[in-house]
């Protein structure tokens, strides 16, 4: 389930701010405030705090235009893009499906760090036309010359390598970072078969993360590593980044071979028919005693007449007070029809449980020439799954 809050929509995408996001924005502020307030005595609290802020503000910006760069990219392939989440790690971008060719895939990973290194470029150039002759004098006193600089010079300064840096780490080919994908859809292409890239890209991914995670713990210790030097709070970060990234180069292999397996295999396959239904005007009481105490179901599909008005589940129950459960209906607290994800049973599973994982949802009814035939359910799809495939395959149920 996502955390964190919607700030807006952009391009008719909606993005998301995860609550962990707030933690690296804080930081990066306090730390920008510490490093300003060394670099620029003379600016005193107030203006340090304040080109902090707008230096992290302006940050994030730049990483949203790069997961915007993905999204437009994969739309205009044709892709449902559900959301952007700005989270602790910088940001994703939520594709719905896997790219249609190798292509594709290779267009919409590399368009994100280029999107960050012309933005970098771009900040250094407009620093350069802000401080005219003085950053000239960087060469022989660089010190003085920074202290020098005025709050819009120093902000566009620190903007300008941020922002390649970020680019640039993220071409690192480290499956599913932007370099992993780009690394994926050459092995694609070379091999006609994205299981099998995927599963290269991901060792690839996997051996990175773990050098991350052993330079991070050398670096606790005291180790200098070339250009990321060393301290225990380096080293840390570092080390959490790469278990960040072996967690899901895993996860996104898992993802692709449980598409793969479904795709083709229709929804009749895996629903479960004949599921008991429930009336729309019993109270919750009955519903609770005669339906849900004597059934493994967690969901109901509200039936009047032979018409779906609905799904009643035991999350709904769960927010009705238990001395409310006599004089409330089923009906009042039900999700109505015209709200419910549905299936045909000749849909492919992989769209159901495309659907399933949208709506954050664990059965949605299956509907054929307007009536109910049945419910798949995620529990479902997964011991179909698990029978099919000796590969220990997590999918959330």
């Amino acid at each position: 389930m996502r955390s964190g809050f919607r700030l807006g929509r952009i391009f008719g995408i909606n993005i998301y701010i995860d609550w962990s996001w707030f933690l690296i924005f804080f930081l990066v502020i306090w730390n920008l405030a510490t490093v300003f307030g060394q670099l620029h005595p003379a600016w005193g609290t107030v203006l340090n705090w304040g080109i902090a802020v707008a230096a992290a503000i302006l940050f994030f910006a730049s990483v949203l235009a790069h997961e915007l760069a993905h999204s437009l990219v994969a739309r205009a392939q044709g892709l449902p893009v559900r959301n952007i989440t700005l989270f602790l790690f910088g940001g994703v971008s939520n594709i719905q499906r896997e790219p249609p060719s190798p292509g594709a895939e290779f267009l919409m990973a590399v368009v994100g760090p280029l999107t960050s290194i012309v933005l970098g470029v771009l900040f250094i150039w407009a620093a350069r036309v802000n401080a005219g002759s003085l950053l000239g004098t960087a060469v022989t006193n660089p010190l003085r010359a920074v202290a020098r600089l005025d709050p819009l010079t120093t902000l566009l300064l620190w903007l300008g390598p941020i922002n390649i840096i970020l680019g640039i780490f993220n071409l690192i080919p480290g499956f599913p970072l932007d370099g992993g994908r780009v690394l994926r859809s050459i092995l694609w292409a070379a091999t006609n078969n994205l299981r099998q890239a995927t599963r290269w890209a991901s060792y690839v991914g996997e051996a990175i993360a773990w050098l991350m995670i052993i330079a991070g713990i050398a670096m606790v210790f005291g180790v200098q590593i070339p250009v990321l030097g060393t301290g225990i709070v380096s080293g840390l970060w570092l080390a959490f980044i790469g278990w960040f990234l072996y967690n899901a180069a895993v996860q996104s292999y898992q993802q692709v071979v449980v598409q793969d397996m479904l795709e083709g295999v229709p929804v009749s396959r895996v629903m479960r028919a004949n599921v008991p239904t429930v009336p729309p005007n019993i109270p919750i009481s009955s519903l609770v005693y005669h339906y849900i105490m004597g059934t493994d179901e967690r969901g109901f599909p509200v039936l009047e007449g032979d018409q779906v008005t609905g799904l009643v589940t035991l999350e709904d129950v769960r927010k009705v007070p238990r001395e409310d459960w006599d004089t409330t209906t089923v009906g009042q607290i039900m999700t109505p029809a015209d709200q419910l994800e549905m299936v045909t049973p000749r849909e492919d599973a992989a769209d159901a449980l495309s659907k399933l994982m949208q709506r954050d949802v664990r059965q949605i009814p299956v509907m054929q020439n307007g009536h109910l035939i049945g419910m798949v359910r995620r529990r479902d799809i997964v011991r179909w799954l698990q029978l099919q495939s000796g590969e220990g395959l997590q999918v959330p149920v």
